[in-house]
């Protein structure tokens, strides 16, 4: 039978998920668990996305855990592999025997008396509530069940098929089809490459362009040192190194957007060519990282563009037709399929609604305290990778410093432990990436400080200081022993939602 009254409830299976149960059984061994996973398999993304070419957009030995090696030859990884690592995980560490499936989370109200969570649950027999002392999410960033896309005039009218890749067909034959691929991310550059084999055209469609760059699919460093050092050392000293690239790199291009730019261009003119238009579908109008580079492994996309595999077209849509799309610019695009890589709804906090002592908690109002808790929001994690490197190096950190606080608490017999802005914190919007599907969502989302610790830096280096290396003891951070009474007329600074 179940036990539905537990110590930490784990909300998502998915990377994020399974790393923290591995990370609760390696720190905190005597503390109960459980995983609510919505869906009827592990692996979240990595399960949901089946659209052709699936892969990771960094390096695995970034993007796996801290605490397993990935030991694969390549590392850009596609998404079956990537599945298969978590699941390893999960078998590992016995974490798939404490998940269970079709259960969603949909609220979670907080009892200052009893210090527990009382979290609804969908299930396939209906709501139930289970009860925990401690909340860590991990449900992502984005809307399992929708995915963005515009509405564009006379979709209808298409004669064809239009697909979200977050919604791709199992077995679905394009072998011979013409394909548009609408949208310029991280989605786009990775289908277009994939589909030009079998489809008769492949054409992706972009409104505006985004920085592509080409790194190997093949990590020679990493494979060079398993030839020689232990598995783990190798992964170790491999992850250090990636990590140092990024920091540096990201660093050197906000530094200098002008010269990585134009290093930029002279990398894609030799992939395809001095006679190529590098200017309109490779230059935007913004510097290098305000939004997220588009990684291309052994610049896949640029070989397909250049063998006449596939094309790239800037333009916006003035209209679907039965056949296909008409551009503003009168042109049309001919389509037996059109793929709408548009984007994802975001989420905070795989949208499970918050209620602190009958207060609804109003995310947007909330700010994060070392990008792991809200104020104001007692025993609560929730995981947020980085924006500019991998996410589980952000992932990883949370989950240690959830049980760092967990540990604390045991030894100093604390039942609560909240976040507790002073009236000085300056508030700045979570995200500062001028990504459009980042922008129409930044309601949604808490806000961060102008300073530590409620200061979101996109640096792993400062993250570790903090999260795994700095202390537990913050004025920030208020305890409240087991016999320590309520305060009911301390100041509560959780706002209403309207």
């Amino acid at each position: 039978m179940m036990q539905n009254d537990i110590d930490v409830l784990i909300v998502g299976a998915g990377l994020s998920g399974i790393g923290a149960a591995c990370q609760l059984q390696k720190r905190c061994p005597g503390k109960s668990y459980a995983l609510l996973e919505a869906r009827d398999r592990m692996g979240g993304t990595w399960d949901l996305f089946r659209y052709p070419g699936i892969r990771s957009d960094s390096d695995m030995h970034t993007l796996g855990y801290n605490f397993k090696p990935w030991t694969n030859a390549k590392s850009i990884a596609d998404g079956p592999s990537i599945l298969a690592y978590i699941q390893d995980a999960a078998q590992e560490y016995d974490v798939e025997s404490k998940i269970r499936y079709r259960h969603k989370a949909v609220a979670a109200r907080w009892d200052s008396d009893e210090a527990r969570w009382h979290v609804d649950v969908d299930t396939g027999e209906g709501r139930q509530t289970l009860r925990c002392h401690w909340l860590h999410m991990c449900g992502g960033y984005y809307r399992y069940d929708q995915g963005f896309t515009p509405d564009f005039e006379g979709m209808d009218s298409f004669q064809g098929d239009v697909i979200h890749p977050q919604f791709w067909p199992e077995d679905y034959d394009y072998t011979g089809k013409r394909v548009v691929v609408i949208g310029s991310g991280a989605t786009a550059v990775t289908l277009v490459p994939a589909l030009a084999d079998k489809a008769a055209s492949v054409t992706m469609l972009q409104r505006s362009p985004t920085y592509v760059v080409s790194l190997p699919a093949r990590d020679k460093f990493a494979n060079g040192l398993r030839r020689f050092l232990p598995t783990k050392l190798a992964y170790g000293l491999t992850r250090w190194k990636n990590v140092a690239i990024q920091l540096f790199s990201f660093s050197l291009i906000r530094k200098f957007p002008a010269r990585t730019k134009a290093r930029l261009k002279a990398r894609q003119k030799e992939f395809l060519g001095e006679r190529f238009d590098v200017d309109t579908h490779f230059s935007p109008h913004y510097d290098p990282w305000d939004q997220r580079l588009c990684l291309v492994p052994d610049g896949d996309l640029f070989v397909a563009l250049r063998d006449g595999k596939a094309q790239i077209v800037t333009d916006t849509i003035e209209r679907f037709t039965a056949e296909g799309i008409e551009l503003s610019s009168g042109d049309m695009l001919a389509a037996d399929l059109i793929v709408t890589a548009t984007g994802l709804q975001l989420q905070f906090g795989g949208g499970v609604a918050l209620n602190v002592d009958g207060r609804d908690v109003d995310i947007h109002e909330q700010i994060v305290y070392r990008n792991s808790m809200l104020s104001d929001v007692p025993n609560c994690t929730n995981v947020f990778g980085y924006l500019n490197a991998s996410w589980t190096l952000r992932a990883d950190l949370t989950s240690e410093f959830m049980c760092r606080v967990l540990n604390r608490m045991d030894r100093e017999n604390c039942v609560e432990v909240r976040p507790v802005p002073s009236g000085k914190v300056e508030r700045q919007n979570y995200m500062s990436f001028s990504s459009s599907y980042i922008q129409r969502s930044i309601q949604q989302f808490p806000q961060q400080g102008s300073e530590a610790p409620w200061l979101i830096t996109q640096n792993y280096a400062r993250d570790l200081a903090s999260l795994r290396l700095g202390g537990i003891s913050d004025p920030a951070l208020s305890f409240r022993r087991a016999k320590q009474k309520v305060d009911d007329d301390r100041p509560v600074q959780i706002r209403a939602a309207e």
